[in-house]
């Protein structure tokens, strides 16, 4: 059994992603071009957004969507502690502060009761993390950034499709940063990440931004860098596109079934969806009494799993000279310690899944 089988899903789109791919080999145009419009396109209109800008990574699409606000140093920026390094690292990147915020124990997001307290003169931006697929409060978060003019960069890196009062993730904010890398929902092979907007300026000077900071060859208007999705990738993206819908679904009935399957295990906390919101289950994420033991088990068993995240970000000796302490961020906290995801991709056999379950039940007994 696998976390995540990447090579059941390629052998079901086979001929597809080799077709496609061979027409950018035939086509010898690989960096930017048709392929990467086409997919800005799509993908934009997927989440409901004007503008795609396709880059080399999620990571960069956070990043250039800081530079292109105009972010930078001596600004702060709120932002959930429990999260991948990626979001707080931009923000430090871009020469602003990160001013962690602890979770909502229910959803794993940020606490939106939280937000207002922790606003000073120098916020700048709020970071949303939709995480694990599952969508943030956004209404309350636009309602205070509104209310003290913050931009919102929503990090959907694990919610493409997801939906807020049917608003996909990456349609509220100011822009909405994707990636592509392969364990995502919508994976390619390789790295590779986007931001989609519906904000014109802003997606010019993020496209400015991924080219040296040019539109034209050796004319340049600003200081850039080189973060370009390649035809390859966008090739790859365009035909599993097609298919994420399906995914989606299949991986929203396997989380229902560990759902229904986990209701009567009392050392088991199942993903709470908030209503109005609708997960796409990047992640499917537990709580489970006695996790480490729980997990080297299920390891015994040939059942592997995930810990996302084990060790919180605003303890980390990176960010040691922002001066958290052990217990300023209780939540965050305490999901560090009790957290364990479970395989939950679209090709999982039902027959792993009660094998999953079953051994889960033999563990607590």
């Amino acid at each position: 059994m696998q976390f995540l089988d990447l090579k059941a899903q390629y052998k079901s789109i086979k001929k597809e992603i080799d077709q496609s791919i061979k027409n950018v080999l035939d086509n010898c145009n690989f960096i930017l071009g048709p392929e990467v419009e086409k997919l800005e396109k799509n993908v934009a209109k997927y989440c409901g957004t004007k503008y795609g800008i396709a880059l080399n990574s999620g990571t960069d699409a956070l990043l250039l969507s800081l530079k292109g606000l105009g972010i930078g140093s001596g600004d702060e920026v709120i932002v959930p502690s429990f999260t991948f390094i990626a979001t707080p690292e931009t923000i430090v990147n871009v020469g602003a502060k990160p001013i962690f915020i602890d979770i909502n124990p229910e959803t794993f997001n940020l606490d939106v009761n939280k937000i207002e307290e922790l606003i000073t003169k120098k916020t700048k931006a709020i970071i949303p993390v939709h995480l694990f697929g599952q969508p943030s409060e956004m209404d309350k978060i636009m309602k205070i950034a509104k209310k003290y003019k913050l931009k919102v960069i929503e990090d959907a890196a694990q919610a493409i499709g997801a939906k807020y009062k049917n608003k996909k993730m990456c349609s509220i904010g100011d822009c909405g940063c994707l990636s592509f890398f392969p364990s995502k929902n919508l994976g390619g092979y390789g790295d590779g990440g986007m931001v989609v907007t519906n904000n014109k300026n802003l997606a010019r000077r993020i496209t400015l931004l991924r080219a040296h900071g040019s539109t034209k060859k050796y004319h340049y208007q600003i200081i850039g860098t080189s973060s370009r999705l390649d035809a390859l990738q966008s090739a790859v993206l365009s035909v599993k596109l097609k298919h994420l819908n399906k995914w989606t679904k299949a991986r929203q009935k396997n989380a229902d079934y560990y759902n229904q399957q986990f209701k009567n295990i009392k050392e088991i906390e199942t993903p709470k969806i908030l209503d109005n919101c609708i997960s796409v289950f990047n992640q499917y994420t537990i709580r489970a009494k006695n996790r480490n033991q729980l997990q080297k088990y299920l390891k015994q068993n040939n059942i592997p799993t995930q810990i996302y995240y084990p060790h919180p970000l605003h303890l980390q000796p990176v960010f040691k000279y922002l001066k958290y302490k052990k217990g300023d961020l209780p939540e965050t906290e305490k999901a560090c310690r009790e957290v364990l995801s479970l395989p939950i991709y679209p090709e999982i056999l039902t027959k792993n899944q009660k094998y999953i379950i079953e051994k889960i039940r033999e563990f607590y007994e």
